[in-house]
């Protein structure tokens, strides 16, 4: 199988030059590997040699057969084969390990970097795409350097050595047997070129099989409360069907192709047998000759029908390999500075917002010309309709995502030279809707500090005013929050997320809408504990119900893009303009509960 042409490196060797560079441990001690797996396949030609020895020089010596010879020749045979065998595993040992250690690093590197992607590139990917590339795609390539890189080495090994003893029996059947595989040496580069493309498609289809399959399973309420299985399972059954069809034709190709190699092999066997008998009737060959010469076929055509099954499963590893580095080559936007940044220093944060503006890749400006301060140790809240930008203001703010245009500093640090283990010390976003761990209560806290004890959380409990809730709990800080948290009620995640930012201590607390979603009889404990966890630090609230934002100290009010209004929440109403219309709107709402 050839992947390269002259003076050209092909797709394929690209990809898994690139692919080795990210995983250098498949290159540790492939020279060793190397060597096992040459005295492996040199095994392999000792017994069609010793039965050559035996039929022409110890059972057809002259003078009758030679009993010590053939023994010779056998103990020699069985000592080979044993060191074949330890060769053999030895090889096998050692590319299982290079293989499952490079992929690992490989596999992990994957990971990570789909958690430095851009916000907007993993809510454009398809979830179970994203999954498919660190899991299903590296076990392909795993599946073949495992597998087919055994194969590969033994048999490209095999065919050569095949070839050289069969050249020194019989170089008439040499030529016989090559003239019969030329046409699936030739058609090779066809088929690679069609088996790539079609296992491109493969990979491709898992992940949308994954994404289809995966949805109704985390949203499984909401399949049912509107009663849409039917649906639902119609557009898994598309996303299967269209595997299927993917798969089929890419097997259709493999079947041709192997089918192309069991012609070559029953050609080349026909042409041995019919030529070997001539050349034996005018003498040219030994009786014991042509018997290791079709021992020594088998050697060459099993390799060869084998190869088609490797170049299968090669396209299939290349095609999930180009996936996974498809990943790890896609750039992270927000890039973390590490050791050369500027860390931010312990104390409540100052926020200046500088000239921003920020817009999504292909779409107008979300935010123009945003100019804000906010002093240390004050509390605001920003107000706006959906899709006013408030929400971007806080992502901006996290550095979950960086402005097109202008700087947002905290103490005056830029916010792109602050490392990223400082920037989530001091700074903690608490979300709309407060993401919980398949774990207890107590592992989910301990995110918001990893080394923290049961006192500590039990002392953050108490502060936030949440110890009586605490005890409703079946098992306190046992209780398992299942999947996503819902084993607890929206409400109840929230107290989990606030616990969580308490015990981290930020400097800076950015309130993504964190009561939006929450039943009355919660929101005034969590009105409480926001009161408590906002004492003495800067904190910024994306504000969904205005009664936040009657409490804050000043109040941003965001309208398409901009900020148009800022100051306490009684002077925004009596001046009217947008607070007093989302004011108004607001109060009325609350007249009709």
């Amino acid at each position: 199988m050839s992947l390269q042409t002259a003076g050209e490196e092909t797709p394929a060797l690209r990809t898994i030059r690139r692919g080795v560079e990210l995983s250098p441990e498949l290159k540790q001690g492939i020279g060793l590997t190397l060597f096992f797996a040459v005295l492996a396949t040199i095994g392999r030609i000792v017994v069609p040699v010793s039965v050559q020895q035996v039929l022409d020089k110890g059972v057809a010596a002259p003078g009758g057969p030679d009993v010590r010879f053939t023994v010779g020749v056998t103990a020699i045979a069985a000592v080979a084969i044993v060191v074949t065998g330890l060769a053999s595993y030895k090889m096998t040992y050692r590319l299982f390990s290079s293989a499952e250690t490079g992929l690992a690093t490989l596999r992990t590197k994957a990971f990570r970097h789909v958690h430095d992607l851009p916000l907007l590139t993993q809510n454009t990917e398809r979830r179970g795409a994203l999954v498919s590339r660190v899991t299903s795609d590296v076990d392909q390539v795993s599946q073949f350097l495992i597998f087919g890189g055994i194969i590969s080495i033994v048999s490209v090994g095999q065919v050569a050595i095949a070839t050289v003893v069969m050249a020194i029996y019989s170089w008439q059947l040499t030529i016989v047997v090559w003239v019969c595989f030329l046409p699936l040496f030739l058609s090779l580069r066809f088929f690679q070129r069609r088996l790539s493309a079609a296992y491109g498609i493969v990979r491709q289809q898992v992940g949308v099989m994954l994404s289809k399959i995966s949805e109704p399973v985390v949203g499984a309420a909401t399949v049912r409360s509107y009663a849409i299985e039917e649906r639902t399972q119609d557009r898994i059954d598309t996303a299967i069907d269209r595997y299927k069809e993917a798969s089929t034709r890419a097997q259709g190709l493999t079947a041709f192709s192997f089918s192309l190699g069991g012609v070559s092999a029953g050609l080349a066997n026909a042409g041995v047998l019919v030529f070997g008998v001539l050349l034996g009737v005018d003498d040219q060959i030994t009786a014991g000759k042509v018997l290791a010469f079709a021992f020594l076929v088998s050697l060459f055509v099993g390799p060869v029908q084998i190869g088609t099954q490797v170049l299968t499963d090669a396209q299939n590893a290349i095609a999930g390999w180009r996936r996974v580095i498809g990943i790890l080559d896609t750039p992270a936007d927000v890039v973390d500075p590490g050791a050369s940044g500027t860390p931010l220093p312990h104390r409540s944060v100052r926020i200046s917002f500088e000239d921003i503006t920020f817009a999504y890749p292909g779409g107008p400006s979300v935010l123009r010309d945003i100019d804000l301060v906010i002093e240390p140790n004050t509390r605001v809240a920003v107000v706006g309709e959906t899709g006013s930008g408030k929400t971007t203001l806080a992502k901006l703010l996290t550095r979950l995502m960086d402005p097109s245009e202008g700087v947002v500093r905290l103490d005056g640090v830029d916010l792109r030279e602050v490392p990223f283990t400082s920037l989530r010390e001091r700074v903690v976003l608490v979300p709309q809707e407060g993401f919980l761990f398949d774990a207890t209560l107590r592992a989910n806290a301990l995110y918001g500090k990893l080394d923290a004890t049961d006192d500590d959380i039990l002392r953050a409990v108490g502060e936030l005013g949440l110890a009586d809730w605490l005890d409703t709990l079946p098992r306190g800080l046992d209780t398992r929050v299942g999947q996503r948290g819902e084993s607890l009620s929206a409400g109840e995640r929230q107290l989990v997320a606030l616990v969580r930012a308490h015990l981290a201590d930020p400097d800076l607390l950015v309130l993504d809408e964190a009561t939006s979603a929450v039943d009355p009889a919660l929101e005034m404990r969590i009105g409480r504990a926001l009161e408590q966890l906002q004492r003495g630090r800067t904190s910024v609230t994306i504000a969904h119900r205005l009664s936040t934002a009657e409490n804050a100290d000043e109040v941003v009010v965001v309208d398409q893009g901009r900020i148009v209004q800022r100051g306490p929440h009684a002077r925004l109403v009596a001046e009217g303009g947008v607070y007093g219309r989302l004011h108004a709107s607001w109060v009325a709402q609350q007249s009709l509960r």
